[in-house]
């Protein structure tokens, strides 16, 4: 391992061919070739010490090879929430035959800034590079190299006003990724003028709110099929700052579904 990790992971739901784990914020799933560790790769060698081969390495730009132990999807550093580990080669290949043909179904509970007026909705915006800058994607103008297809579907949950401040609304949604894009979610909020809270990268100028000191955003229910051909549909128990922040939105977290 790189460093000793201090992360706790739950393990949502465990078969023979991969295992489901609830994230935490902060943690990295793997290597990039720049950043320390611990990553939750370390975990997952530590733990299942068989999926050393599973998965398939990358190169970063400058060379280095990466390890992705078990890795068939990834979260942002700072989301929260469910992800699937592979701990055969057989179910990295299934999993990922899924990933690829979109039946495996995600939904993330994100707070943005401002109020959605509609109750649901669907951003449909291709998405590319920034011309701006290398760590950002962009479903606006002014994208460079390739663009590629973006699908987002939302359904508000929550809204409110805190306090006295006319800036200080905020919406707590849904948001159900047809596609998998990086940053997806993000971008797309952003492009709908409802920047993701906490978002220090596409919303660098707003303040953190809510009570959350990073990303606003949980990976809370994913559904898709074992190697066995069961459905299996895993949801990811809220962390304490989405708990706190729901309250605040008048939105019982007991209640979403």
């Amino acid at each position: 391992m790189s460093k000793k990790l201090a992360f706790n992971i739950p393990i949502l739901y465990e078969d023979e061919q991969c295992l489901v784990v609830n994230k935490p914020a902060g943690l990295m799933v793997h290597a990039d070739g720049r950043s320390e560790g611990p990553f939750l790769t370390d975990w997952v060698i530590e733990q299942y010490p068989e999926t050393a081969n599973v998965g398939e390495p990358i190169r970063t730009p400058e060379g280095k090879v990466v390890i992705r132990p078990g890795i068939v999807h990834r979260l942002d550093r700072e989301t929260s929430g469910a992800l699937i580990i592979a701990k055969t080669a057989d179910a990295h290949a299934y999993l990922k035959a899924q990933f690829k043909a979109r039946t495996i179904h995600k939904k993330y509970l994100v707070f943005v800034w401002g109020e959605f007026t509609e109750e649901f909705g669907t951003i449909d915006r291709a998405i590319g590079r920034s011309s701006s800058d290398f760590r950002r994607w962009s479903a606006q103008r002014g994208v460079r190299g390739e663009v590629r297809e973006a699908k987002t579907y939302w359904t508000r949950i929550g809204k409110a006003q805190i306090g006295d401040d006319p800036y200080a609304k905020f919406s707590l949604l849904i948001a159900e990724p047809k596609t998998g894009r990086t940053h997806q979610i993000r971008v797309h909020m952003l492009a709908v003028q409802h920047p993701v809270v906490g978002d220090t990268l596409y919303a660098e100028k707003k303040p953190m709110a809510l009570g959350f000191k990073r990303l606003a955003l949980h990976s809370w229910s994913i559904e898709f099929e074992n190697i066995e051909g069961k459905s299996i549909h895993v949801i990811a128990p809220l962390p304490r700052d989405f708990i706190h922040a729901c309250k605040k939105v008048g939105v019982d977290p007991k209640k979403i579904k």
